[in-house]
C-alpha cells in the first residue's frame, strides 16, 4: 500500500458512474454523500464533488472534471474530527491528517510521487470534507469512525512512547502511580487512527500528587521532632 493522497479516476461505466471498487480485498461501499466540496492543504476548496467512502478507502470525484478525484486509504488517515469552529476554518468540515511516505530522499520522492497540477499529491498532509449539508458531518464523521476501526494500524513490537500506559496497566498499579489518566466524555476532538481510547473523548494526564502531601506530612513531623529534643 502506498502512503498518502493518490489522484484517482477508475470509474465504473460511463462518465457519471461511480469508483471502481476492489471486491477481491473486500471492498464494499458504505456511504455516498452528493455536493461534497474538497481542500487540500493551505488551497481554496474545489467545485463540488461526490464522496465515496468504503471500508477502505476515502473516494472523492469531481462532479464538473469527470478526470478529477482524490483516493486515500483509511491507513493513511492518522486523524479525523469535526470542525465547526470559524476560527479554524472558514466553513464547517471534516478535518483530517494524512499520513505520507517517508520523505528522507525528497529528490527522488519528487520525481516519482503524482503530480495534479502544481500540487504534489504525495507531500498533501491536510484534507478538509465540506458537505453543502453541515447537518450531515456527524453522519460521515461515525461512517469515518467505523471504516478506521475495520482498518487499525500495524502494532509494532514497542511503542516508541512506552511511558503512556492503558487503563488496565495502570489499575493493575493501584494508587502508587505517579500518572493518572481521567476521561471527560463530555468533550468529543475527533479519532486518531490506531488508538481507540481516543476516538471521541479527550483524556486529560495529570500528576498525582498524594506524595509530595506525604513528603510535606513527614517534613513537619520531623521538624516538630526536633523542636520537642531541644
Amino acid at each position: 500500500m502506498v502512503l498518502g493522497l493518490q489522484h484517482f479516476d477508475d470509474r465504473v461505466g460511463d462518465e457519471n458512474g461511480g469508483p471502481r471498487l476492489d471486491p477481491d480485498a473486500g471492498e464494499e461501499l458504505m456511504l455516498v454523500e452528493p455536493a461534497v466540496a474538497i481542500a487540500l492543504g493551505s488551497r481554496p476548496p474545489e467545485s463540488p464533488g461526490t464522496l465515496y467512502i468504503t471500508t477502505r478507502r476515502v473516494i472523492w470525484l469531481s462532479d464538473t472534471d469527470k478526470g478529477k478525484g482524490y483516493a486515500v486509504d483509511f491507513l493513511s488517515v492518522c486523524l479525523h474530527a469535526v470542525s465547526r469552529d470559524p476560527e479554524a476554518y472558514s466553513l464547517p468540515c471534516i478535518y483530517t491528517q494524512i499520513e505520507t511516505e517517508d520523505a528522507e530522499n525528497e529528490e527522488s520522492e519528487s520525481s516519482d510521487s503524482e503530480s495534479h497540477g502544481d500540487l504534489e499529491l504525495s507531500n498533501v498532509t491536510e484534507m478538509r470534507l465540506i458537505p453543502s449539508d453541515p447537518g450531515q458531518l456527524d453522519t460521515l464523521f461515525g461512517i469515518f469512525c467505523q471504516c478506521a476501526e475495520l482498518n487499525p494500524e500495524p502494532q509494532e513490537e514497542e511503542e516508541e512512547n512506552s511511558w503512556f500506559f492503558g487503563n488496565e496497566e495502570m489499575a493493575d498499579d493501584g494508587s502508587d502511580s505517579e500518572w493518572q489518566l481521567s476521561e471527560n466524555h463530555a468533550n468529543p476532538i475527533g479519532y486518531a487512527n490506531g488508538d481507540h481510547d481516543l476516538a471521541c473523548t479527550v483524556h486529560e494526564l495529570r500528576i498525582n500528587d498524594q506524595r509530595f502531601e506525604d513528603a510535606e506530612e513527614v517534613e513537619s513531623a520531623s521538624r516538630n521532632g526536633h523542636q520537642f529534643s531541644g
